[in-house]
């Protein structure tokens, strides 16, 4: 997929760079590759320009799906990809890192670090699950303001 370029580009200008994504589809067979159900091989080759420094950075990342490469059009596949990641990274990421300090953690061994992760998930989970309509901020600060409710809620049940 390297070489050419892609038949359909997306480019934006925002936060101080420029971003250009190509799009690159190719039809694939569930037994050619060994992926049950795969249909599309879809290539998004990213370049980032950052506009003060001129630099600019190139990378390639490759999805399967399920769906023909017909179903939608080029400027779908690529916010179809884009919007699951910014959910991703919104509804997940930033709750673990501005919430819970995830990025802040300094230890580089993997004992540490895992459990601390399980225990992040624990936490999104518990909240999730007895606190949907509150956000996690206020209850970080309810608990914090309270710990007794901290052993409630890990005594409590489903």
């Amino acid at each position: 997929m390297r070489g050419a370029a892609p038949p359909f580009v997306q480019v934006s200008a925002g936060h101080g760079r420029i971003d250009e994504r190509g799009l690159v589809l190719r039809e694939v067979t569930p037994m050619a590759i060994d992926f049950p159900f795969a249909r599309t091989l879809v290539a998004i080759q990213s370049g980032r320009t950052d506009k003060r420094t001129g630099r600019t950075t190139r990378e390639t990342r490759y999805y399967l799906s399920s769906q023909d490469q017909d179903e939608r059009r080029h400027e779908e596949w690529i916010n179809l990809i884009r919007g699951h990641w910014a959910g991703v990274e919104n509804r997940n990421h930033w709750r673990r890192d501005a919430l819970w300090g995830e990025d802040r953690t300094r230890s580089r061994k993997p004992n540490i670090v895992g459990n601390l992760a399980l225990i992040r998930s624990a936490l999104v989970r518990l909240f999730n699950d007895h606190y949907p309509d509150t956000a996690h901020s206020e209850l970080r600060e309810a608990f914090a303001a309270n710990p007794s409710l901290a052993w409630k809620l890990v005594r409590s049940r489903s």
